[in-house]
């Protein structure tokens, strides 16, 4: 018998760390215990809506939706409040009372009115407060209910945390009834109810035994809401699906009121955040109903059954009167396209499509044939028209027009560079009739799905973009998408170790030591991966910890604009979905792209691309040195055909390149010899999970370089398959084939091959294509031969309209490198937009001759520019250009500083910098370490002038400073007691000059050390050791030890300060070395500019044998070598075989070195490839192609250890010995021993891959986390 009590008041984990289990969960429950209805009431907002009505949906569970809002108190409060400390010592009251407001179906316009008056209300609540802390002024409230809307949209429920409850708390029904008598004002009776809720609490300290959650307080409540002629209705304030999910609760409550578990803050922060036992969970009927015959006889108001029972009869009323239709009421499978008339533009959406079509014909064929044009174009319009998408096309060829006007790149991905009409409205740069693409991959009439069009733009520029979109079209018809953040095991493991009170900085460090993957993967990682099986981190005592870790899986932690999704549609927006302010102040959809997918809201997805900015500084930086204009979209200046770009691209000379520069890339276009834009298109379609797993790159190779002859099964697969060398690599060939063997369109044929993805599709897709297939003459043996390569590769393959897409700014990004080096490489030192640090970047430059030009605070810029050199041009530069360090890179400068800088220039000293550009002093002192004033005092950059006596040096210059920040503070200080002001600016990152902290040169500790880079650089901006920062220290001492005396100067004040500081003087302290420059570089630039870091090292490397990257080529195949460096990149992504491998690249100065780590090595040295930065690998080499080499590694040790360990033995032949020795030792608890067998993530396709892989399947990303030293992938740990 269906259970007839509905929960009314339901927090799902979408009530931001307050509720602990997913929508979908407590519809399950609520099946399982035969519910016909349910309600959602999440915590200041509506976020899982969307995916709570579709639960129901399939579920067959009627949906209630609303919102439990804080509101501003409406009367004099207690001054005794409970207050909780808060990040940065503030406090928060965390008891402004609290109401529930559920959308009401039976009121004027239905089930729909009620949803959009919430939806309306939610952005009006967010939008007049402060971000994130949405509270509800009841003014607001008054002017919402007056409005079109009207009160009876809304059910209103004052439950134990509103004010009357509040009141009934403090035994005082006056102040109830007072405050019902104000929410009676403002809602109609009928639709205001008093909510009763017992979780069967003893009491609490605050009430007695009459405090929130207790019986005798929902009694209390009942009592006065019958004296004011109110109904009731019965909840539990739902926070679990499952009462063993209390636990949850608790890390929950901690986590955001940043107390520990059992903290006296915890237990008295009020009614809301205090379990006090396990029944805040979904009951059954038969649990409430004992619930609310207790309540009854506690009330004493008659007979206790029968008041139970009108108590449920009034719940399930209020609940048959909210109950929602998902299609009817939230629109869920419905279409809402944009208002065309916005264009500004007055005819029919499909006339003016064709119009603006046709008129581009002419300008993108020119005077080439037209009947296939035209043949196509009709085509596509008619699908168009069919679906009623026209006012789409149309607003998004107008948002693409908008981006160009403002002298934004701008270039499409995606399926939809398949269509036509996508290419003559100018949203797509690729010709589709050229390239063989299919609009039916895209959009087809067979298919309601709504189309997706992604438009990339320059990063940088990305936010000036939504600005623009939102300008043109208003808030009320376009929004920005969200993204929730939700809790993985870093998260996760911090949250839970400050819940349990573990030391902030082991809670740190045990997070860090994870990849960046799901919580309920925490214990199985520690069993499988070998890095974490030598941490130490299995301890019996941090069991509890992370079983709490898993629980919190996946749970939203806080919600975020989404980086690209912009919605475009009618005035009606707002009444379906509810919006708030982003970070940066743009109005946000609450709700996700699958929501808004869901719900019929046409998404534009706007993707700010760093490469996009690189080559657009690249363009910038070729007018501004060269005078010369560069048009990369237009062929005539950058033709498809360049040999010199395909060249390179054969190489494999491709970092930075878009697409194609990581370590499997370069190895895959090395081998496959790339001749044409088109093999470029196939390149990045192999280098995809599915052909990686299906196998196509082998034949596809050796087919290529004429190894095998192609291999067709018929020949009317050779125009499909003739560029893939016989091949299946794309979606549209799978589309081809099907619509050829079995006399089909292409759009059925779409809708067959969508059907391959699962067992049961493949199934029927066999049973319909094999007669059709017979009957238009085809041989059995052939369509038996066809059917098992569609079987083998259709949902595998990969759609070749998105592959054209990133074709384009890989061959553009590839072209600007090949012509013109320097200007492309210092758009990428800009905008960094590759997977390789920025040191890499410049390692590579100089390998292509161009010159490093060092920090200049008169040359340099914010960003890295391209300097001509004077002739003759100096080594080692071989081209006549050079690249500017940028001011930026300067560890802790701010905008406003860099700003100062160069508008006060030029500089003729030290004293005239400090005076006019006003930056702090640890910004000025950084400037003078790395090397910014060398050029005004003329100190030289080469090792030949270090120690040479009567030249300023950079320890001079650093005295300097301190002279000048003292006399800075001394002129303050005067000025204070005499009322002036003069204050300078205090830096992002920095002191003011006045303050007393400890600065670069007040540093009095120095650091003996035999390594100048024994410390390791840790993987936290924190921590960035890279340099011994003895280097400052011993510059400072030495400075104050022997500062010479200052000539006196005037100051223009009637005061007595004394001298202010001259000009720089020559103290006789020697200059920097060229190590301690190299060390200051990585330390503020976090580049080593002047020398790279492994020179440190080359005595001993040479000894111990190494190969350098310059000479790997010329290595015999399979023969064992070692090769040392600094790491650069590390990735897991995923192989054939599910298992997990590591891709580790390094940097050696002559260029990067790939390794590849798989299971067999990762146990003894896994933890040493991700927590080391300067390694040094043993390996098996391995041809990749003619220019291409990598090795099979078979070990990996921290060079500092190993450099320490020969300077220990005497820096000769006996410690070499000792390293090899200790090279030769497996480390300690990694025997020969068989593999623990490892999880395999199975998808439905029946691609297997590990769970530590950092490629997700379609639908799930991964953040990339920025790292200036070194590229981490999301599979790494460290």
């Amino acid at each position: 018998m269906p259970d007839p009590f509905p929960h009314l008041h339901v927090a799902s984990g979408y009530s931001l760390q307050y509720g602990a289990s997913h929508p979908h969960t407590l519809v399950e429950r609520a099946v399982e215990q035969e519910m016909d209805t349910l309600a959602l009431t999440d915590r200041d907002g509506t976020y899982g809506a969307v995916k709570f009505a579709k639960a129901c949906l399939s579920g067959g569970v009627r949906p209630v939706l609303g919102v439990d809002l804080a509101h501003l108190p409406t009367q004099a409060t207690d001054v005794r409040r409970t207050r909780t400390p808060v990040r940065g010592g503030a406090f928060r009251d965390p008891r402004l009372p609290r109401v529930t407001f559920l959308a009401a179906a039976g009121g004027p316009g239905g089930g729909r009115a009620g949803w959009a008056a919430v939806c309306r209300l939610v952005s009006a609540t967010h939008l007049s407060g402060e971000r994130g802390t949405p509270v509800l002024d009841l003014d607001l409230l008054a002017r919402e209910l007056a409005g079109p809307l009207g009160a009876g949209q809304l059910v209103v429920l004052l439950g134990p945390g509103s004010e009357v409850g509040a009141a009934a708390t403090r035994r005082r029904d006056d102040l109830a009834e007072a405050a019902l008598a104000r929410w009676r004002a403002l809602v109609p009776a009928e639709n205001l109810l008093v909510e009763l809720v017992s979780h069967r609490l003893p009491g609490s300290r605050s009430g007695g035994g009459w405090g929130p959650g207790t019986t005798p307080h929902a009694a209390r409540m009942a009592g006065v809401a019958r004296r004011a002629g109110l109904g009731t209705i019965l909840s539990n304030a739902v926070r679990y699906a499952d009462r063993r999910d209390a636990p949850t609760i608790d890390v929950l409550d901690a986590a955001r009121r940043l107390v520990a578990l059992g903290s006296a803050d915890l237990r008295h922060i009020g009614p809301d955040a205090f379990r006090g036992n396990a029944e805040g969970f979904l009951k059954s009927g038969k649990q409430m109903q004992e619930v609310a015959e207790e309540i009854a006889r506690t009330a004493g108001l008659g007979d206790p059954a029968r008041e139970a029972r009108q108590l449920l009869a009034r719940t399930r009323a209020v609940a048959d009167r909210c109950a929602l239709d998902p299609r009817a009421d939230l629109g869920l499978g419905e279409v809402h396209f944009p208002e065309f008339t916005l264009s500004g533009e007055g005819a029919s959406a499909d006339v003016l499509l064709r119009a603006r079509c046709e008129g581009a014909i002419g300008d993108r064929y020119g005077s080439a044939p037209r009947q296939r044009i035209w043949k196509r174009l009709d085509d596509e319009l008619e699908t168009i028209r069919t679906l009623g998408y026209a006012s789409y096309f149309l607003t998004v060829g107008d948002v693409t027009d908008l981006i160009r006007e403002m002298g934004v790149r701008c270039a499409a991905r995606g399926s939809g560079a398949g269509s036509l009409v996508n290419y003559l409205l100018g949203i797509s740069g690729v010709d589709p009739i050229r390239h063989g693409l299919l609009m039916e991959r895209f959009l087809s009439p067979l298919r309601r799905a709504l189309p997706d069009i992604d438009v990339d733009v320059e990063s940088a520029r990305r936010l000036e973009v939504y600005t623009a979109i939102l300008d043109q079209y208003g808030g009320e018809r376009c929004v920005c998408v969200s993204m929730m953040d939700t809790y993985r095991v870093r998260h996760a493991v911090r949250d839970v170790g400050a819940a349990l009170g573990m030391p902030p900085g082991e809670t740190d460090a045990i997070a860090k030591a994870f990849p960046h993957i799901r919580a309920r993967d925490a214990r199985a990682a520690l069993r499988e991966l070998p890095e974490l099986r030598a941490s130490g981190l299995g301890e019996e005592r941090l069991d509890l910890m992370f079983g709490l870790v898993e629980r919190l899986d996946g749970l939203p932690r806080h919600i975020a604009v989404h980086p690209c999704g912009v919605l475009l549609s009618d005035a009606t927006l707002l009444d379906r979905t509810p919006v708030e302010a982003s970070y940066a102040g743009f109005p946000m959809s609450q709700f996700d792209k699958d929501d808004v997918e869901d719900l019929g809201l046409l998404k534009l997805d706007v993707l700010g691309i760093r490469m996009q900015s690189s080559m657009a500084h690249a363009l910038a930086e070729i007018q501004r040195v060269d005078d010369v204009v560069v048009d990369l979209d237009d062929e005539e200046q950058v033709p498809f055909d360049d040999p010199a770009t395909y060249a390179m691209i054969s190489a494999a000379k491709t970092l930075g390149v878009f697409q194609i520069e990581s370590p499997g890339q370069r190895e895959l276009v090395g081998k496959s010899g790339i001749e044409s834009f088109e093999d470029i298109i196939t390149d990045i379609s192999l280098f995809r999970p599915g052909p990686v797993k299906s196998d196509m790159i082998t034949p596809y190779l050796e087919a290529k370089q004429g190894w095998k002859a192609p291999v067709y099964l018929h020949d009317d697969l050779r125009p499909i398959l003739g560029q893939t060398r016989g091949v299946v690599v794309f979606h549209e060939q799978v589309i081809e084939m099907i619509a050829r063997f079995a006399r089909v369109s292409y759009a059925e044929a779409d809708e067959r091959r969508r059907a391959l993805g699962d067992v049961e599709g493949m199934a029927e897709t066999r049973l319909w294509f094999f007669p059709r297939a017979l009957a238009h003459g085809y041989p059995l043996r052939v369509v038996e031969d066809v059917w098992k390569v569609l079987e083998a590769f259709a949902s595998f393959g990969f759609c070749k309209a998105h592959a054209a897409a990133f074709a384009l700014p890989t061959y553009q990004s590839a072209w600007l490198k090949a012509h013109w080096p320097a200007h492309f490489i210092a758009g990428l030192l800009t905008h960094d937009p590759g997977m390789y640090p920025k040191r890499l970047i410049l390692d590579d430059a100089r390998q292509l001759g161009i010159a490093v030009l060092g920090l200049d605070v008169n040359t340099s810029e914010q960003t890295y520019v391209v300097e001509k050199l004077p002739s003759p041009v100096v080594e080692p530069a071989e081209t006549p250009y050079g690249i500017r360090l940028a001011l930026a890179e300067v560890k802790g400068i701010n905008e406003g500083e860099v700003e100062r800088v160069v508008a006060a220039r030029p500089y003729h000293s030290l004293t005239d910098f400090w005076h006019r550009a006003r930056v702090s002093r640890p910004i000025a002192e950084r400037l003078v370490l790395a090397g910014g004033f060398d050029s005004v005092y003329g100190i030289g950059t080469s090792s030949e002038g270090v120690g040479r006596r009567g030249r300023v040096t950079r320890r001079d210059l650093l005295l300097q400073v301190a002279e000048l920040d003292r006399h800075a503070r001394a002129v303050e200080r005067a000025g204070r007691g005499r009322g002036l002001a003069g204050r300078r600016p205090t830096a992002a990152g920095g002191s003011a000059p006045g303050s007393r902290a400890r600065t670069v040169a007040d540093q009095a500790a120095v650091r003996n050390s035999s390594d100048p880079l024994e410390r390791e650089a840790a993987p936290s901006t924190e921590r960035h050791a890279l340099a011994d920062q003895g280097v400052w220290a011993r510059a400072a001492a030495q400075s104050r030890a022997t500062a010479a005396p200052r000539p006196v100067t005037s100051v223009q004040l009637a005061l007595d300060l004394g001298d202010e500081p001259g000009e720089g003087e020559v103290s006789g302290l020697p200059e920097l070395s060229p190590q301690e420059r190299m060390n200051a570089e990585l330390e503020i630039l976090g580049l080593d500019a002047s020398r790279h870091v492994v020179e440190t090292y080359a005595t001993f490397l040479r000894q111990l044998g190494t190969t350098r990257s310059s000479e790997l080529l010329q290595r015999r195949s399979k023969s064992e070598l070692l090769v040392a460096g600094v790491k650069v990149a590390t990735q897991t992504p995923p192989i054939r075989s599910g298992r997990r491998v590591i891709f580790l690249t390094l940097d050696d100065s002559t260029g990067p070195v790939d390794a590849t780590f798989f299971e067999d090595a990762q146990g003894p040295y896994a933890a040493t490839v991700f927590h080391s930065w300067l390694l040094v690998v043993r390996g098996e080499l391995r041809r990749t192609g003619h220019r291409g080499v990598s090795l099979r590694a078979t070990g990996c040790w921290a060079l500092p250890e190993l450099f320490a360990l020969w300077q220990s033995h005497g820096a000769g032949e006996a410690g070499i010995e000792a390293v090899r020795a200790a090279m030769a030792v497996v480390p300690a608890g990694f025997g020969v021993e068989e593999p623990e067998r490892r999880r395999v993530l199975v998808h439905s396709s029946g691609f297997r891959m590990s769970p530590y892989s950092d490629i997700k399947p379609a639908g799930e990303e991964t953040k990339d986390v920025a790292r200036k030293l070194w590229h981490r992938s999301p599979g790494s740990a460290g």
